[in-house]
């Protein structure tokens, strides 16, 4: 054991495997010894991105001596076969992004999973990480989180989502774009409500880093005032504890929405989200009611 992590790990030595190794994020000095030992190295490259993959070994002055090929969310799943034929032949793969670790939001969940299948050896050269760089930054509870990626681009299915972590107790972790950033806070002010406390995290560990904080409202007015730029990740705190509400009481609250033009669905959610109660069970119970 002391041996094999001596060596890098299982896909590491000489029997080959897949390596999934994170690269950095923003900041070229936060590149890993490993990390250049395996780019210079590994039998088989496989990067997202091969144009930013040569930008990066150009920054850190590595040459690759093995087969570099493309592997991203377009031809993930024919490629991934050829992956694991190289690394069940005894080649070293490396997994590579555009920045941080592969298979989180990223291409190499699906050739992971294979290779977990096939009892291919699977490590990892750890290293950058934006989700754990936001949530460390945000000054919100690190004990208990969970990263959600991506947010749905529709307002209707991203409103759904939203409805379903409206009761989340844990640290929530989001990606987003700069130029829907404006949109996913409103939605999160009308989901969680305009006092939920987040951080707003652009650039982390480039020239322009930047981390806003406040409730998702400041964040939102903010982002109307100043746009930004960049990279961005969204940390938002866990919901309180919900008081102790009655279904009856819930059902009120439910019918006054309805009675003001509110959408069943929608008042359900609402109601669901202030008081913790399960939105199905209110939903069906208002259709009950006479």
């Amino acid at each position: 054991m002391e041996q094999r992590e001596a060596t890098g790990g299982a896909a590491g030595s000489v029997g080959g495997g897949i390596v999934l190794a994170a690269t950095p994020i923003g900041n070229l000095s936060d590149a890993s010894e490993r990390l250049r030992d395996l780019l210079a190295t590994a039998d088989v490259v496989a990067a997202e991105d091969t144009r930013r993959l040569h930008r990066l070994l150009q920054g850190l002055g590595v040459t690759v001596t093995g087969t570099v090929t493309s592997y991203h969310e377009h031809n993930e799943a024919s490629r991934t076969p050829e992956l694991l034929e190289a690394a069940r032949s005894g080649a070293t793969v490396l997994i590579v992004t555009d920045a941080g670790m592969p298979a989180v939001s990223d291409p190499g969940f699906r050739l992971v999973s294979a290779a977990v299948r096939e009892d291919v050896p699977v490590t990892v050269a750890p290293g950058p990480s934006a989700v754990l760089a936001a949530l460390a930054l945000s000054g919100l509870p690190t004990d208990r989180f969970c990263f959600e990626g991506f947010l749905p681009r529709k307002s209707g299915e991203r409103a759904t989502r939203l409805a379903e972590l409206a009761t989340e107790p844990r640290t929530m972790v989001f990606f987003e774009a700069p130029h829907r950033v404006e949109a996913m806070l409103a939605a999160l002010a009308e989901a969680f409500g305009p006092g939920r406390e987040a951080a707003l995290a652009r650039e982390l560990t480039k020239l322009h880093e930047e981390i806003r904080r406040g409730s998702v409202t400041a964040l939102l007015t903010g982002t109307r005032q100043d746009p930004p730029r960049g990279e961005i990740v969204v940390v938002v705190a866990g919901a309180p504890p919900a008081p102790a509400v009655s279904l009856d009481d819930a059902l009120a609250e439910v019918t006054a929405l309805r009675a003001s033009g509110t959408r069943l669905k929608d008042a359900a959610a609402q109601v669901a989200a202030s008081t913790g109660l399960s939105r199905r069970d209110l939903y069906e119970a208002a259709l009950r009611r006479p």
